[in-house]
């Protein structure tokens, strides 16, 4: 056993708090942007004199940035390191946030806004990774979740922003308040060294166990890399070929499952267009629908602090579960205010919901199983695969969601959001692994056992087996 003085255990304290803090700032850009954006188009269209389409053009040209940064995010971090991607990100951040205050028109604007959503697409593939392979095991969901509590308190502030700025109608100002937290970010990771997982994958073992013995001051740190060194032989270079061949391939169903499940049961189409929505069944005035708005995520980062506080006692299944069954019964809801033509209270009721279920699990989940659900070589373009099936899942929403609720109508809209809604509480159900407790490095067995838990003493055995 690697023995720890006292200031080394400090240390060590320390290294994972620092982690949490520096994605903690790039989560809560993430969120402002996610949620600044609802805001800011209550008075981009009438300047700009906005159609249907360029509005939505203008919302969801993130999203195809997004989706770009997303498929060569895993690529990028494997290639110059979990930190170097982050701090990169977080100057990237601050430069295009920052940037859309300074559009002529609608189309510099989608141009910044690709941009930055390039950026975006990185850092929400870093960020968990990052978080993962550098927290201690008792801590890591708390740890992962903590960057959805970021996003969505992120979104929050975003709504009480615009709600603070209506009566400037200062869009700009909005947008690129963002700015701020990104640079705070950059200055943080200076000061962070990288993962041990990446420092083993380039080679170089001695920065790699000293990171192991700063975060899991009680392990063997030699011991530990070896167990990791064998975890990157077993798993080669890392490619989507694997991901969706062989011993892997129920992993990359679920990754790629589970991505379009997140977007496709509706989460965007509230995060993005719920002030417009609030406006269509009643609240016609813009403040009156920011405010509902901002508490309803209010209400999204309550469930996310809740499952910060279970999610490590309960496990990451029975948090999964109960957030996709909220969810199903807010859709139930807001269908049924629609036929019952009650749409303006039962629509804010089924949206405070809607956002408490999916806070609750899917938002509080995604992130970790981003950062646990594959082994170390394929967790990078695990995670790709999973945010690039979400964000192409986002786009489509984004892009039609305005169109179907108006050819369609309310009911119909948010019938299929139901229907979508009990596939994924099924599809999960099934596919969803439980990791409280396990190390990184035995992920691998439970999708070579046929997506199940072999039993302790086999994990023992393989460990033995690989450390010899």
């Amino acid at each position: 056993m690697t023995s720890t003085s006292p200031a080394s255990a400090t240390s060590s304290r320390r290294l994972p708090v620092y982690v949490a803090l520096c994605a903690t700032l790039i989560g809560t850009v993430y969120g402002y942007d996610t949620g600044s954006i609802s805001s800011a188009v209550l008075f981009l269209e009438p300047e700009f004199g906005l159609s249907t389409f360029m509005t939505t053009l203008v919302v969801s040209s993130v999203t195809f940035g997004t989706l770009a940064g997303a498929l060569v995010g895993g690529w990028i971090a494997n290639a110059i390191g979990r930190k170097r991607t982050m701090l990169a990100v977080a100057v990237s951040y601050a430069l295009f946030t920052g940037g859309q205050a300074l559009a002529v028109d609608e189309w510099s604007l989608i141009a910044v806004r690709l941009l930055l959503g390039l950026v975006v697409g990185i850092s929400i593939v870093t960020a968990p990774l990052f978080i993962s392979e550098s927290a201690p095991r008792r801590l890591r969901g708390r740890m992962l979740v903590t960057f959805q509590f970021a996003t969505v308190t992120g979104i929050v502030i975003a709504y009480f922003v615009g709600l603070a700025l209506a009566s400037t109608e200062s869009w700009r100002l909005i947008l690129a308040l963002g700015f701020i937290p990104a640079l705070v970010a950059a200055a943080m990771l200076l000061r962070l060294p990288d993962t041990s997982r990446w420092y083993l994958m380039q080679g170089r073992r001695e920065e790699a166990v000293e990171v192991l013995a700063r975060v899991e001051p009680e392990d063997d740190a030699e011991k530990q890399a070896t167990l990791i060194e064998a975890d990157l032989r077993s798993t080669q270079r890392g490619t989507y070929r694997q991901l969706l061949s062989g011993r892997f391939k129920r992993a990359g169903i679920f990754v790629i499952g589970l991505g379009l499940f997140v977007q496709l049961t509706g989460i965007n189409a509230v995060v993005y267009y719920s002030p417009l929505l609030l406006q269509e069944v009643g609240f016609a005035a813009a403040d009156n629908a920011l405010l509902i708005a901002a508490l309803i995520q209010l209400a999204g980062l309550l469930a996310t602090v809740t499952a910060f506080f279970v999610i490590d006692r309960w496990g990451r299944r029975p948090v999964l579960m109960t957030g996709l069954s909220i969810m199903v019964l807010a859709n139930v809801i807001l269908v049924g205010g629609f036929v019952l033509d009650n749409a303006q209270i039962m629509t804010v009721i089924g949206l405070f919901i809607f956002l408490i279920g999916y806070s609750f699990g899917y938002g509080a989940l995604l992130w970790v199983y981003v950062g646990e659900t594959l082994p170390a070589q394929l967790r990078a373009i695990g995670g790709s695969a999973l945010l690039t099936a979400d964000l192409f899942a986002n786009i489509v929403v984004a892009m039609f969601f305005l169109n179907a609720l108006t050819v369609m109508g309310g009911a119909a809209t948010f019938a299929v959001f139901l229907v979508l809604s009990v596939g994924a509480l099924v599809f999960c159900y099934f596919l969803a692994p439980e990791t409280k407790g396990r190390r990184l490095e035995d992920i691998g067995l439970y999708w070579e056992n046929g997506a199940a838990w072999p039993s302790e003493a086999e994990i023992a055995a393989r460990r033995q087996e690989q450390v010899r």
